[in-house]
């Protein structure tokens, strides 16, 4: 497998472990210095981001990625694609979100791991 393909792979990890809400696990998969921003423009820090997305006001169900492309720059990589963020709300609704995200991934220790990234616009239709 190149690097391209274990970027997409550990991409692939990091939505499992979302849709899971397994906090360990997405955990592992985050860089201790790791930075998000949402298409809502809230920033957060790895444990932040940990919290809020496996006890927040969203239950994850899925998130697909379509249209992945990679770029890697010695043990640096840069992921972007369209994802599909299918989430139940705090009051019980069934939501699917589409947008634009770039995630920027680290090789450490012959592990890639999520250093950052970013979602939006949200997609129309």
């Amino acid at each position: 497998m190149n690097a391209e393909q274990e970027v997409i792979e550990a991409a692939f990890e990091r939505a499992h472990a979302l849709a899971a809400g397994d906090p360990d696990r997405l955990r592992r998969l985050l860089h201790p210095d790791f930075r998000w921003t949402s298409h809502l423009g809230e920033q957060f820090d790895r444990d932040d981001y940990v919290l809020s997305n496996t006890a927040g006001a969203i239950t994850w169900k899925k998130q697909s990625l379509t249209d992945a492309e990679v770029v890697v720059v010695g043990q640096v990589a840069v992921l972007r694609c369209v994802v599909a963020d299918d989430v139940v709300t705090g009051e019980g609704d069934r939501l699917t979100f589409r947008m634009p995200m770039t995630q920027t991934w680290v090789k450490e220790e012959g592990r890639w791991l999520c250093l950052a990234g970013h979602a939006g616009p949200r997609l129309k239709g």
